[in-house]
């Protein structure tokens, strides 16, 4: 039902949207942070050839112009005071009159975004990573194939007519905050993350020119890097004069809109919820600092956020990272390349999936609650002592598209062990739970990794789609061995822009602030004692199934 003037308290509202991997959300929120309405609309993905994902900008503006006005609905436009923007982690390319260029091996111009998750410049990241430059102890010692320098010189290498006539390089929220606004100021948490940008907490902020020079990219050092961004601002900093009136008529909102500097998707979750005021949870987060909070923002990939007061270097976990999540804070980032993407490629690939489909429809649940709710009573039927112990002799390694943390190895591979012939829609549960296992050790192994490198946590914090996955979440806590905590808003990430329009538009004094008035917490999922042993001998059999792969590639390296 669409929200009117009357059903709104008249205070400042904002809009957040997220560019995420398959769709443009977004929120109309309230300076509370309370969510009033959403919208959603789906952009395309490319896959000209295998490990080559691509989007289009004119495609990704248009699903955007689609959401913001299905957010708004018939408010008056006066009352949203600004706009924040957050996105995957994309490179766009534009022409010098900021026009499309392909970036599509098939030569079609609208095809101008490689995305996050393209996997086309693995040759290139290796050489980059063979120089061994200073820059890249801050990206966990290895620079990912995902990030944006590797997809640079892939395009220089494999595409010199794209690579010579391209004007713009964007980050896809920097992209999206000058098609806004026109300004081309990047933002800070983009560049230090994604294209190795230097910054501290001295006040130091710079390109490395010799990183370039040694990779091939020195070109981009002309005309003080105009190609790839001459203006950084913080998170949250007001981006030009606010909206342009050309992009203010197409987004329904009014011409001078603030529009808050954007920031990467994960991060915008992490902004959204970190924050979160806990007391009376007894949680043991409760006044400690924040460092003490791991947000892990889980859908098709998953971002494990933690900041802290001083730079720890974490092998193969990204960062540190300054300023680029929590203003004046040191962010680390450890992730997995596939989660959500992984659970939906066991499911569909499994030939009870059709089965499991009918199942669920005829009761009205979706597919993942059908086989949350199949568990416990395939776990009676064999007189098993909890559902979590139904996979005892049913392995997984889910690396099925490379390891980003916190082995930074993306030519790692899936694994099982202990199939049998069975094609049963009980066997697709088991296997289910035994990938929703593998990848919740994927994330005590990234954990045991940034604690070993100084970081301490007692709170995990959690959003995402897979966040509202009941099963993914419980045996999260079993795992780790921590509460984890949901936010009151779900959506959180579209929060999390929102701030970054709050805070532009001064609303409130700082970002800081706007995170902590506009973000609450919601439930708790508390860990299960009893599972603690079990979880600690199926975390012995994972870590024994890296060193197997390990072995077996060593073995038949020069068969």
């Amino acid at each position: 039902m669409a929200a009117t003037d009357a059903d709104i308290v008249p205070e400042d509202l904002f809009v957040g949207v997220d560019v995420g991997t398959g769709s443009v959300r977004a929120a109309l929120v309230d300076a509370s942070g309370t969510i009033l309405k959403t919208c959603q609309h789906v952009i395309k993905i490319f896959e000209p050839q295998p490990g080559y994902y691509e989007q289009s900008s004119d495609n990704i503006w248009e699903a955007c112009r689609t959401a913001v006005k299905g957010a708004v609905g018939d408010i008056n436009p006066e009352k949203v005071k600004g706009v924040g923007f957050d996105a995957t982690c994309s490179l766009v390319v534009l022409d010098d009159k900021f026009q499309s260029i392909t970036v599509s091996p098939i030569g079609c111009p609208t095809r101008n975004i490689i995305m996050w998750m393209d996997h086309r410049a693995e040759a290139q990241a290796n050489s980059i990573n063979a120089t061994k430059h200073e820059v890249l102890k801050f990206v966990g010692g290895q620079m990912s194939l995902e990030m944006e320098p590797p997809k640079l010189l892939w395009l220089k290498q494999n595409m010199p007519n794209t690579w010579s006539t391209a004007g713009h390089f964007f980050d896809l929220s920097d992209f999206m905050t000058w098609k806004a606004t026109g300004a081309t100021s990047r933002s800070l948490c983009t560049l230090v993350c994604k294209w190795a940008y230097q910054a501290n907490s001295e006040g130091a902020r710079h390109w490395d020119d010799s990183f370039w020079q040694q990779i091939g990219l020195g070109d981009l050092i002309e005309n003080n890097y105009a190609r790839v961004g001459t203006e950084v601002l913080e998170p949250g900093k007001p981006v030009g004069n606010g909206l342009t009136a050309e992009a203010a008529k197409e987004l329904g909102l009014c011409e001078g809109t603030a529009v808050g500097t954007g920031i990467i998707d994960a991060h915008a979750g992490g902004v959204g919820m970190m924050a979160c005021n806990v007391e009376g949870l007894n949680l043991p987060c409760q006044d400690k600092p924040i460092t003490s909070r791991l947000p892990i923002i889980c859908g098709t990939s998953s971002c494990h956020m933690a900041v802290n007061q001083d730079p720890l270097f974490v092998p193969g976990v990204w960062g540190p990272y300054y300023s680029a999540m929590h203003p004046g804070l040191w962010s680390n980032e450890g992730g997995q390349s596939i989660t959500g993407k992984l659970i939906d490629h066991v499911l569909h690939t499994h030939p009870a999936f059709k089965e499991l489909e009918n199942r669920a429809s005829k009761s009205g649940e979706s597919v993942y609650e059908s086989l949350n709710n199949m568990l416990p009573s395939i776990a009676a039927l064999r007189r098993s002592s909890s559902p979590a112990t139904l996979t005892k002799d049913l392995h997984v390694w889910p690396d099925y598209h490379g390891n980003r943390s916190p082995l930074a190895d993306p030519t790692l591979t899936g694994m099982i062990s202990g199939l049998t012939l069975s094609t049963s829609i009980e066997d697709l549960a088991i296997k289910y739970l035994a990938t929703v296992q593998a990848l919740t050790h994927g994330t005590k192994h990234i954990i045991d990794a940034m604690e070993s490198s100084g970081h301490k946590f007692s709170t995990l914090f959690a959003c995402g789609g897979l966040s509202k996955n009941s099963l993914f979440l419980q045996v999260h806590a079993d795992i780790t061995g921590l509460p984890i905590v949901l936010p009151k808003e779900t959506e959180c990430v579209l929060v999390g822009s929102a701030i970054l329009g709050a805070a532009a538009a001064g609303h409130y004094t700082n970002v800081q602030e706007a995170m902590a008035k506009m973000s609450k917490a919601g439930s708790v999922v508390w860990p299960n004692a009893r599972l603690q042993d079990y979880y600690a001998r199926k975390h012995k059999v994972f870590l024994k199934m890296l060193d197997h792969q390990l072995e077996y590639r060593q073995i038949m390296q020069d068969a």
